[in-house]
């Protein structure tokens, strides 16, 4: 059932109103990604104030990965029952109410308790959010606001380490999170005033789906995250277990009456392509995203400070690119604007992973404004590709579909990490070179997985 009327599809939410209802997602995502880059970047200091190993740290990150992952489809299905913009209100106020927990905490263990909250809350407003650009703009603006969308993405990315860097060299590291509050207090009012009540909701849930795709997606994260510290028996058990739970959720989808993932999205050819190309891109970018802070403060022994800075070109050349893309998506086939900024990406990794032993700041920053291009170019493109092939009534489950993408992609990225870190038993003693061809290598490898996925899109 479309959740709403093809009257508003077509022209969306009158000025000013359109703003606000944009600017409440927009603060939403810019949150996101905000709370990602200064934990990513702290992570090191965090596990140091907290008494924890490096390898258990990233549970910081990926706690919050793995429950978002777990929950985005049932999220999506709910905020189809409760109605979207009342659920993303709701997602808006527990995010803003975890990241307080996430202060407050006074150990490693409810610190990760509280990640999970926001992981959910996360899940609870991403699920929906993209999905609501397609009521609040008309199609051709779709390509405009998923540009923006990219940009308040970048953004977040962007300050976050540097104001992560100025925070853990000041403050203590709660304030982390305590900056959360006053931009979702901002949020939810805007999301008060503009975005008005639902119409019509769907109807029923599919409470077997839900439960055989929490366990499947948070088993399979889980069991790379502990390659290298688990017996194989068990890595093993946990991988086989996932792959049954896969194969039930499918199974159970084309027999369900209300499913959760109805499967008919998945008859458009470039609505898959794009849905595997943005799983792959993810998790190179998850990986990277978590292995920089390390490579730079751990291998190559620069502080936070100077790590932030390193990392700074890739926001920022997001920040230029994904508008850009964004416009030109509108004017241009966005599969080869997508496909040509994947490989941008796939070659900024390679670079990374050939840097030198004695690697300057410089070779640092021009492979890392690479791969800030080259993912500038790739999402705004993708996402409307995505987006324009599937129909009205499934608007909420393609959302969804992207924010799981998104985040199962990163948290298992995240997971790799970990995972190499353990295999090559901790970071002591092992130079900074090979460090980065073990992480970056195999990120580059991934990230042509995704360039062969978008560039099949163009055969069509």
């Amino acid at each position: 059932m479309s959740l709403v009327s093809s009257s508003t599809l077509d022209q969306g939410f009158e000025a000013p109103r359109r703003y606000l209802a944009a600017a409440a997602i927009l603060i939403g995502v810019l949150m996101a990604a905000l709370d990602s880059s200064i934990v990513n970047i702290s992570l090191p200091t965090i596990a140091s104030a907290l008494q924890v190993d490096s390898a258990s740290s990233i549970w910081i990150t990926n706690g919050y990965q793995v429950a978002s992952a777990a929950t985005m489809l049932i999220c999506a299905s709910l905020g189809t029952r409760i109605g979207e913009k009342r659920f993303y209100t709701a997602g808006m106020v527990l995010f803003t109410l975890s990241s307080l927990g996430c202060s407050l905490a006074p150990t490693f263990g409810v610190l990760v308790t509280m990640r999970i909250l926001q992981g959910v809350s996360y899940a609870v407003m991403i699920s929906v959010g993209l999905g609501l650009y397609r009521v609040i703009f008309p199609p051709h603006a779709l390509g405009t606001i998923f540009g923006l969308n990219a940009l308040a993405f970048a953004v977040g990315t962007a300050i976050g380490p540097a104001l992560g860097g100025l925070i853990i060299s000041y403050l203590s590291w709660p304030w982390l999170f305590y900056i959360n509050i006053p931009l979702g207090g901002t949020a939810i009012i805007f999301s008060l005033i503009s975005l008005g009540v639902d119409n019509e909701k769907e109807k029923g849930f599919d409470w077997a789906g839900a439960l055989s795709s929490a366990a499947a997606l948070g088993l399979m994260v889980v069991a790379v995250d502990q390659i290298g510290r688990w017996e194989s028996r068990t890595l093993i058990y946990c991988a086989v277990a996932s792959v049954a739970l896969f194969a039930f959720f499918f199974i159970a989808q084309t027999r369900a009456k209300h499913p959760l993932l109805p499967l008919d999205i998945f008859r458009s050819r470039q609505y898959t392509f794009a849905v595997l190309s943005s799983v792959s891109m993810f998790v190179a970018q998850g990986m990277a995203l978590v292995g920089l802070p390390f490579v730079l403060q751990h291998s190559y022994h620069y502080s936070v400070l100077e790590s932030a800075f390193i990392f700074t070109p890739w926001p920022v050349a997001v920040a230029f690119c994904a508008p850009v893309a964004g416009r030109l998506s509108n004017r241009f086939n966005p599969t080869q604007i997508s496909t040509a900024g994947v490989v941008i990406f796939c070659l900024g990794l390679g670079s990374l992973a050939l840097l030198p032993h004695a690697a300057t700041v410089n070779d640092f920053l021009w492979r890392v404004a690479v791969c800030g291009v080259g993912y500038g170019l790739f999402l705004p493109p993708n996402n409307k590709e995505m987006f324009a092939n599937v129909s009205a009534n499934r608007t909420v489950t393609a959302s969804g579909v992207l924010s799981t993408a998104r985040t199962a992609g990163q948290s298992i990225g995240a997971a790799l990490v970990a995972m190499v870190i353990a295999l090559l038993n901790g970071l002591t003693g092992l130079a900074g070179a090979q460090f980065a061809v073990f992480v970056f290598g195999l990120a580059c490898a991934i990230a042509a997985i995704s360039s062969i996925a978008s560039a099949l899109r163009l055969h069509r």
